[in-house]
């Protein structure tokens, strides 16, 4: 194979020479090796392959490895075959030109996998320097799926004419691997090694864990060499498998399990006895151990090891893994960069989760802002109000029906969600609302019918499958800071919108006069009264608003998840326990309490994540104890919420 090597890097010079020459010629030469290969023999005919420097070489090794060279009994000529029956369509190697033959007096050559792994060794080498930049990276990926020693050279040769910078790196980081795991210099590999401590891929890992890589050793002298770590009989290993490996090493007689025993007693009883005893005295355990004991001291049968015995070896070796790598500086230097890539993995993932948190706090926190508005100045318990997400969301699907821009669709479909769910609740209020205000148990009961009423509809008109609400395909994707920190777009443009909604909350309630009304009412309603700002109707704009930015949400939420008639009820909970534990009414509050839930449910979540439900359960009954420390909720209301 370094013969391979050798001829490659030699070809490269000469390939612009070699580009009006044929291939046929060079096959012929070696038709033998190339017609009936060996492992031994195919090298020959690769390393004149490879010396050539032919731009038909690549396409020639592809086709042999895929068995698709057929050979022309006649003449011995070879060339591209595609057999369809009896029919065989032929290609000439270097011309192109194709005829239609039978299959008789045509041979089909058959490399054996050795044989085409080997080719495939040599492919991989000769494509890292082809002009195409799809075979370059076929080359690139094959050598990532099977890494080898004889790949490090040609990499690296290869690596200062790469004109893609993306592929560029992407072979300097491939020969790191392979230097790490294979280099003939020690230093080599040692710095190799170093480099990879900043990488926190899988591949980086894979190669740091192969060169860590142990196996299981027993000895009854002082352990030498790379000694992984000694392994404690009781702690790592228990006295069953630890004697299991001194009989495995030949250093302790097997264990006489007691069907052996028994068939040991059966085959030696003399006259009524066995090993001097009775026959008729062996029906305990004790006294069957004492008549092998008897035989195994006679050399009838095997010893017998008593539990002592077992003990007593096992107390006498010295149990421990050893690396598979005998040169301690690089397991040393493969251990450190081990341990910062992990110390570098656990802080990524780290970020990543707190990006999950963040991101599920902005969805609950979207979820939940109009029903913090409603509840906050109205004191109206509105369990519809997860049927106004479902709205917006709708809305969203049936404006992509006739606006097939995805971005422009959800452009308009914002406002109209809007306009659509302020109306609604507008009408809400004005019907039903209005006339329980003070009765909260009564409110509860008939939002609650309503939401139902609002779900049964919407199956009545979408049906009961989920409809897609597709987001733009500047959306698709996600943004990749590593392997490990990653966060999709559309997440990132629900944390935006959040961002954007904060704002649009805090200037209407603090900039506008509508603001003013609403703060008013909210800290005393009857002196907001006395001043000529009229309650009932403040209440119905603050219930509309309210439900209008469901709406909205609706819409985002709607981009990333399921479009379903009970897609409301996914979140009504969540929004009032955003609510509750953020302080009602506060826009702040609200904020606080939708960070608090999302990064406390991604958490619990990281430690239980096998059941997402059990994780849910553990949050519900973490913010009982937290309402139980605080019933007022983190940012506490003033006011009128405060006196009451």
């Amino acid at each position: 194979m370094l013969r391979i090597l050798a001829a490659l890097i030699l070809s490269l010079g000469f390939a612009a020479l070699a580009q009006a020459q044929d291939l046929q010629p060079v096959l012929q030469d070696h038709a033998d090796e190339i017609a009936k290969p060996s492992r031994s023999s195919v090298s020959t005919a690769l390393d004149a392959l490879i010396a050539s420097g032919l731009p038909q070489v690549t396409p020639f090794l592809e086709a042999w490895t895929d068995k698709g060279i057929w050979q022309r009994d006649a003449d011995g000529m070879f060339f591209y075959g595609n057999a369809k029956g009896s029919d065989l369509t032929l290609r000439n190697i270097d011309t192109g030109a194709e005829t239609t033959v039978s299959t008789v007096g045509h041979t089909e050559l058959r490399p054996n996998g050795g044989v085409r792994r080997v080719i495939g060794t040599a492919l991989v080498q000769f494509q890292l320097a082809d002009p195409d930049i799809t075979r370059r990276l076929s080359a690139i990926d094959s050598i990532a799926r099977r890494p080898d020693a004889d790949q490090l050279i040609p990499l690296l040769g290869s690596i200062d004419t790469e004109p893609d910078p993306t592929l560029k790196a992407r072979k300097i980081q491939l020969a790191n691997f392979l230097s790490a795991s294979f280099a003939e210099d020690v230093a080599d590999r040692i710095a190799a090694i170093d480099s990879l401590a900043r990488d926190t891929s899988i591949e980086a890992r894979a190669v740091l864990n192969q060169i860590l890589s142990v196996s299981s050793q027993v000895t009854a002298d002082e352990p030498t060499g790379g000694i992984a770590r000694i392994l404690s009989v009781g702690r790592d290993l228990t006295e069953a498998e630890a004697y299991e490996r001194l009989v495995a090493a030949n250093l302790a007689p097997p264990t006489i399990p007691p069907v052996a025993i028994r068939d040991a007693l059966a085959a030696n009883v003399i006259e009524g006895r066995v090993g001097g005893i009775p026959t008729a005295q062996l029906g305990t355990d004790a006294t069957r151990a004492q008549a092998y004991a008897a035989l195994a001291a006679s050399g009838s049968v095997l010893p017998f090891v008593t539990p002592q015995d077992q003990s007593t070896a096992i107390a006498n070796h010295t149990f421990y893994e050893a690396y598979d790598q005998d040169d301690t500086a690089i397991t040393d230097a493969a251990r450190a960069a081990l341990s910062s890539v992990e110390t570098r993995v656990a802080a990524s993932r780290f970020a990543d989760l707190a990006l999950d948190g963040l991101s599920l706090a902005s969805i609950y926190f979207l979820a939940a802002i109009g029903l913090a508005i409603t509840f906050g100045v109205m004191g109206v318990i509105n369990m519809a109000h997860g049927e106004f997400i479902m709205m917006g969301a709708y809305t969203g699907y049936v404006v992509q029906q006739f606006v097939p821009d995805y971005t422009l669709s959800i452009i308009i479909a914002l406002p109209l969600a809007f306009a659509v769910t302020f109306g609604a609740g507008v009408a809400m209020e004005r019907l039903v609302i209005r006339h329980l205000y003070h009765r909260p148990l009564e409110t509860l009961l008939a939002t609650f019918g309503i939401s139902i009423a609002l779900q049964q509809l919407a199956k009545n008109i979408f049906g009961t499958q989920a409809r897609p609400l597709t987001s733009p395909g500047w959306l698709d994707g996600a943004w990749v800071l590593s392997d490990v920190i990653q966060i999709s777009y559309i997440r990132i443009a629900i944390f935006v919108l959040a961002l954007l909604f904060l704002g649009l909350i805090l200037y209407i309630l603090k900039r506008t006069r509508l603001g003013l009304e609403v703060r008013a009412v909210t800290q005393n309603p009857g002196m907001a009264a006395s001043m000529g700002i009229d309650p009932d109707r403040i209440n119905m704009m603050t219930f509309g608003l309210g439900s209008g930015i469901a709406g909205i949400a609706g819409v985002a939420i709607g981009l990333y998840a399921k479009v379903t008639s009970e897609m409301g009820a996914d979140y009504i909970v969540q929004s009032f326990m955003t609510v509750v534990v953020g302080g009602v009414g506060n826009v702040w509050g609200t904020l606080a309490g939708a960070s608090l839930i999302g990064f406390l449910q991604k958490g619990i979540e990281w430690l239980n994540p096998s059941n997402t439900l059990a994780a849910q359960t553990y949050m519900v009954l973490f913010i009982i104890l937290f309402i139980q420390f605080r019933p007022k909720g983190i940012v506490a209301q003033k006011g009128r919420a405060a006196a009451d």
